[in-house]
Parts: structure tokens; C-alpha cells; sequence
């Protein structure tokens, strides 16, 4: 089954042209069926390619998602057109009332800003909240996995001397988890952070599992025992040339940054990039829809509900 999404979002061509079964709006109020509702906190400044990324992920899932694009303030976008904004995005007050099966928290490039400094980490807060009594199960993704450790657990990061950036292998450390269930034993993931969060911080939370890891990247994938929350470090999302467009706005604001490591052709920022990871992000979303969301929510979408079904009670 298809993700059903706007008639008019981008992303409807563009992933149409990949050959990805996306289903529009109109078509799918023809089918009588429950599908899932997923919302999408979109932090990134610009969310149309973000969207597509995490549309394209969501794809290859047997079920039919409907999917609401949610922003956390109004402020003018120097990335993205106010038309879009306006025609596609619902504000996070908006939607304070509604419940979701999952929510998917993006990044955003606040890596070297405190929390507290944050403009909007309040509303943040406020959207962590929201999310235990209104959400299934929830998706953080990079700064937004970091940011969710800190607020839910109290544990804060540690920044890097450099940026880690690039492409690197990662293996499995619990095979018999459901978010990596089709994984092979070794895998690849793209990260492009400034913080980390250590593994013995990961470990003194009970109820946190470390799912996967690197050698060279550290900690990729932690989850709750409950299902409750999947904290994502890396980018499976990215597009095949997203590291190489980051490298190059560095190069040009003068930063000197390090070339990407294991992600250009013999290294050289000259030679076109390659995805080496989309399958594996793919089958982790798909993975976290199915036994993260669909096999534990309620059919009945509400706040009693949901609660009942995440307590059994």
C-alpha cells in the first residue's frame, strides 16, 4: 500500500517519477480502510527536500499512511517558499488537539547551539510532551534524537573537535530487535553532526537499548523498550548527493571543512557521490511503521486509546 500525500506536494511527481507507489488524496478517499496517521515535525530549513527524503523512506511500506506535514512556528522560511509553507504545513498549535499513530522529529542544524539557546526550545519541549500523551511512537532524527535524550533522560552531548561527515559501516548488536529485522550484519549510514552522545550515557538509562553502531561514527540507533521512542543519529534519509551539497555550502562559507570520508569516489569531492545505504533506510522505517506503530496502536485514534494500548490497562 501507498503513503497518501497532497495532490499537489512536490514530492507526488517527483517520487511518481522514481517509481514509487505514492496514492494522491483524491484517490484514496475511496478506500475504506484505517490507515495510518503519521506526522511529520519538519525542523529543517528546507523542508521541501527533507519531505521527499522521508516520503521516499516511507514508501515501501505494506501499509497506507496518511501523512501531515506539522512546522513548529510561523516565522518567515529564507529556504522554503511561503506558499509552500501555507498550502502544505499545519502549525504545531494547530494540531495540539489531534492524536497520531507516529511522529517523525527531523534534524536541524543547531548542533552548536545549547538547547536552552534554541529560539524555539520551549515549543520543542512542548511538542515532547505533546507527543506521550497524543503519539504512538515516536522517530527522532538527529539533532532531534539528541535533543530527546536530553529532555526525556537528562543526557547531553558531547561536541567534536571536527564534524563528522561521511559515510560509515555500522553492524547490528541485538539481532533479534524488529527495527532491524532484513538487516545484513554490517550496514552503511551517512552522519553529519558536530555532537555525540557517549555509549556509557546511552547505557545508564534503564529501559534504552543500543540497537546498532559504528566504530568510527559511535552509537546510530537506540529504542525503548516500550516502542515508545527510536532515537536515529545518522541520515538514512539523506538523497544520494546530500552530503556533497553540505560539503560544498562549507567549502563556500569558508569553513575548510573535511572531505566527507568513504562517500566520493577515491575521496575526491570531483567525483559524483553514490548511495550506498538506501536499502537499509528503507527497510528501518519500513520496520519501525510496522512493529513500532501498526502492530501496537489502537484502531480507535484517541488519547484514551492510546494510552490504554501503550499500558495494556
Amino acid at each position: 500500500m501507498p503513503i497518501k500525500i497532497p495532490d499537489q506536494l512536490p514530492a507526488l511527481n517527483i517520487l511518481g517519477n522514481e517509481n514509487i507507489f505514492v496514492m494522491s488524496e483524491h484517490r484514496a478517499v475511496n478506500q475504506d480502510i484505517r490507515p495510518m496517521e503519521v506526522a511529520i515535525l519538519n525542523l529543517m530549513p528546507n523542508k521541501i527536500e527533507t519531505e521527499v527524503q522521508i516520503l521516499r523512506m516511507l514508501s515501501n511500506t505494506p501499509l497506507q499512511i496518511n501523512i501531515e506535514l506539522v512546522r513548529i512556528h510561523k516565522n518567515p522560511s529564507k529556504n522554503t517558499p511561503t506558499s509552500h509553507l501555507e498550502s502544505f504545513y499545519r502549525l504545531f498549535d494547530d494540531v495540539k488537539d489531534k492524536q497520531y499513530d507516529g511522529l517523525i522529529i527531523t534534524g536541524a542544524p543547531l548542533g552548536l547551539i545549547n538547547y536552552e539557546d534554541v529560539s524555539y526550545w520551549d515549543k520543542i519541549c512542548e511538542a515532547f510532551d505533546w507527543a506521550q500523551q497524543n503519539v504512538v511512537s515516536t522517530m527522532y532524527l538527529c539533532w532531534a534524537a539528541h535533543a530527546a535524550l536530553y529532555y526525556h533522560y537528562g543526557i547531553d552531548r558531547e561536541l567534536r573537535d571536527e564534524k563528522l561527515s561521511g559515510v560509515y559501516n555500522h553492524e547490528v548488536l541485538l539481532p533479534l530487535e524488529k527495527l532491524t529485522r532484513g538487516f545484513d550484519d554490517e550496514f552503511k549510514v551517512p552522519h553529519s553532526r558536530y555532537a555525540q552522545v557517549t555509549e556509557q550515557d546511552y547505557q545508564s538509562v534503564d529501559g534504552l537499548n543500543i540497537v546498532a553502531q559504528s566504530d568510527e561514527a559511535g552509537v546510530y540507533l537506540v529504542a525503548s523498550e516500550d516502542k515508545r521512542h527510536v532515537f536515529v543519529t545518522g541520515h538514512p534519509e539523506y538523497d544520494a548527493h546530500t552530503l556533497a551539497q553540505e560539503y560544498q555550502r562549507d567549502v563556500t562559507m569558508g569553513l575548510e571543512p573535511k572531505v566527507p570520508v568513504n562517500y566520493f569516489k577515491g575521496d575526491d569531492p570531483n567525483n559524483d557521490p553514490r548511495s550506498s545505504w538506501r536499502s537499509h533506510g528503507s527497510l528501518l522505517f519500513n520496520n519501525w511503521i510496522n512493529y513500532y506503530v501498526y502492530q501496537i496502536t489502537p484502531y480507535q485514534l484517541d488519547a484514551e486509546h492510546i494510552q490504554t494500548s501503550i499500558t495494556g490497562e
